[in-house]
């Protein structure tokens, strides 16, 4: 008699669910699958005027208490995460000798450490806010 083949359960667990996985996230992705879509918010009050009737989402935009110079925009691009001259440039929009000479300015007076690291591509400059630095900016 011939024993029964059961190869296939081995395609189901090591095939089929991993699949099952990823499929959904690479349609995710390229925005084709389940899209949720959400009624706008409605405000409580009503107005009488219908051109102030906008979205209050896109009126709203932060604002720094003190407006801020340079050097004060770099540090803070510094004091959130930014550790490369690259990195810093794009969050910035300032160009490459500009910033290179806000970031010797802040090297000099002591808001900035240079730390030089060895990479697997080669040697990399990182960047990072001594506490001086992160205090003159939080203050």
């Amino acid at each position: 008699m011939a024993e029964p083949n059961f190869s296939w359960i081995y395609l189901i667990i090591f095939l089929a669910i991993p699949l099952a996985r990823i499929i959904p996230r690479l349609l995710a992705k390229k925005g084709i699958g389940k899209k949720f879509s959400q009624p706008p918010p409605q405000n409580d009050i009503q107005s009488g005027f219908t051109e102030n009737n906008y979205n209050v989402s896109e009126t709203k935009k932060i604002e720094s208490p003190k407006p801020q110079s340079k050097n004060d925009l770099v540090l803070g691009t510094l004091n959130r995460g930014s550790k490369t001259f690259e990195s810093i440039q794009k969050n910035t929009g300032l160009d490459g000798q500009e910033l290179d000479s806000i970031l010797e300015d802040l090297e000099k007076n002591g808001l900035l450490k240079v730390v030089h690291k060895q990479g697997l591509l080669g040697p990399k400059t990182e960047l990072y806010p001594t506490d001086k630095g992160f205090k003159q900016y939080y203050s």
